[in-house]
């Protein structure tokens, strides 16, 4: 982001700032370097909360007061900011980048804390953990006064790094990696494998749920819904059961392959932490990632179960993962999986089967559903609805 790039990313960023706030036209905006001014224009803020917290490489915003830059507007605006908070506690910060201002970041915080004071009987200044802390902001375009800093969402624009194929099952852990992915700028599409009968119409429902919680962070989510019953039953039949959830995803990172190239995609993404089920040792991840040629991203790699499932929880993915509908790698896990198999006992194993490969990824390709899942389509909630789409 140093020098001419950051101008790319701030100008993404105001972009995806004006979809997200679409619905407010009174608005308006200015782009400065580092910082975006946005015009309430009698749009209250607490409508702007909750879309600007979920805006990728956004660090903080704040509803802020512009004043002129003379000492008495500041004075007086700082007051009344104070006052209306009531605290019994507060503490000044100032910044100056306007260095035609008369008085210094340092002199600020004091000759507004002195006014404060007088103005205000019973209040006390606490440096260290004041229960409200007041800031001050002395630009070129104006004096900006604001008492709240909320999060954002941080990381980069979504759109800033390239496309990313996300295969989404209907745990907890893949909408997680997709969140990650969309935090670090990447475009999200997503593929989900769909084998009936063994799993449901709802198990289905319950993908696109997840995909339209992820688009409320990333605008848009293509879901490509892939039939797998073929592929599954034919597995089943021919390869050593211990051995069938890592030939179930070499063909699904297969399939994910020509979805992503069809689509512009770079990598892949999955939900895998090293070592929490068997499928994911290191070992496995070995084999399957050799039946791709695209590099396979893992951004929940090192995490924990429990921090996976506390970031679920922050993103609102949680409830609808936990939904008792079980996906296609559920239904067919093995009793006792091999944790370190050899990838050349595997493509041995593979050639000997007598699968017809290129002819069931071709007719999965040909089945395939594409669903272009967008923040505004209707949430589904389980039991009241069964059929979407």
């Amino acid at each position: 982001m140093k020098g001419k790039n950051r101008a790319q990313f701030e100008l993404r960023l105001v972009e995806d700032v004006r979809q997200r706030l679409a619905a407010f036209p009174a608005l308006t905006f200015r782009r400065v370097h580092g910082r975006l001014y946005i015009e309430l224009n009698g749009t209250p803020f607490e409508a702007l909360n909750e879309p600007l917290s979920r805006v990728f490489g956004v660090i903080s915003f704040s509803p802020a007061v512009r004043v002129k830059p003379e000492l008495e507007p500041i004075l007086e605006t700082a007051l009344a900011l104070i006052q209306a908070a009531g605290p019994k506690t507060f503490k000044v910060s100032a910044r100056r980048t306007a260095r035609n201002f008369p008085y210094s970041s340092q002199e600020i915080p004091r000759l507004v804390g002195a006014h404060i004071l007088k103005n205000t009987p019973g209040l006390k200044v606490d440096v260290h953990t004041p229960e409200v802390e007041l800031f001050i902001e002395v630009r070129q375009e104006g004096v900006f006064i604001y008492d709240r800093v909320y999060p954002g969402a941080g990381g980069f624009p979504v759109g800033t790094s390239g496309k990313v194929l996300l295969l989404l099952s209907g745990g907890i852990d893949s909408p997680v990696a997709g969140w990650y992915m969309l935090r670090k700028g990447a475009t999200l599409g997503a593929v989900y494998f769909h084998s009936p009968p063994y799993t449901s119409e709802r198990a289905k429902l319950k993908v696109i749920e997840l995909a339209r919680i992820l688009s409320l962070w990333g605008n848009r989510v293509r879901l490509t819904v892939v039939p797998f019953t073929e592929i599954q039953e034919a597995l089943k039949a021919r390869v050593p059961e211990s051995l069938l959830t890592t030939f179930m995803r070499r063909y699904m990172m297969r399939i994910a392959e020509k979805i992503a190239e069809d689509a512009g995609a770079l990598a892949l993404a999955t939900g895998e932490s090293l070592g929490q089920v068997a499928s994911q040792t290191l070992e496995n991840m070995h084999v399957i990632n050799a039946a791709t040629r695209l590099p396979v991203l893992r951004p929940l790699v090192g995490l924990d179960k429990t921090e996976i499932i506390a970031m679920a929880r922050k993103i609102g993915t949680y409830e609808t993962s936990i939904l008792p509908y079980a996906d296609c790698c559920t239904v067919f896990t093995p009793e006792r999986p091999q944790t370190k198999p050899r990838l050349i006992n595997v493509e041995r194993i593979e050639a000997r089967a007598g699968l017809d490969q290129e002819g069931m990824i071709a007719r999965a390709l040909q089945g395939v559903e594409v669903l272009d899942i967008t923040p505004d389509m209707p949430q589904i909630v389980e039991g009241l609805v069964d059929v979407y789409l």
